[in-house]
């Protein structure tokens, strides 16, 4: 089985192609890198506590690649599921480069539109209010007589 699930920055905006085809169908690929935290800090020779984070090449084709290019740029912090695959090629230096990527099967975002404003200091999270009693009309509540047996809890 080949599956990976990743959550993490990209450290980018999606670096977004078309395929030319000659019967018009052209297919997008949209290429990101991943800052994803590593779970353990390390401490730095100051004793201080460092986070460490990967970076993780990513790409996603057809209408995945389309809902990157839309709605995914630098530092949205999202979960992706996809496969890793590997590859090769040979350089114009003649040297042979081995490639990893994550081939991006879906994306969800992990926070809140408002998030990424960089106005609140503690990672973006803006809690939303419950909407006060005046601002809840009567008629979204039903009235429950007080001795109601048909009622499944007491």
């Amino acid at each position: 089985m080949n599956k990976v699930i990743l959550m993490g920055r990209l450290t980018r905006n999606p670096d977004v192609r078309y395929t030319n085809s000659a019967n018009g169908d052209n297919m997008c690929i949209a290429r990101y890198t991943l800052a994803v935290d590593r779970r353990f800090s390390r401490k730095n020779s100051g004793g201080d506590s460092q986070q460490d984070a990967d970076f993780i090449s990513c790409v996603a084709f057809g209408k995945t690649g389309e809902f990157a290019e839309k709605y995914l740029k630098q530092g949205t912090k999202i979960a992706v599921t996809g496969r890793i695959q590997t590859g090769s090629y040979t350089n114009k230096d003649g040297q042979k480069v081995y490639t990893t990527e994550v081939v991006i099967e879906d994306h969800e975002f992990c926070e809140s539109k408002n998030a990424n404003s960089g106005s609140q200091g503690d990672g973006g999270y803006v809690p939303q209010s419950a909407p006060s009693s005046s601002d809840a009309s009567a008629e979204d509540f039903m009235n429950i007589p007080a001795a109601n047996d048909d009622l499944p809890f007491k």
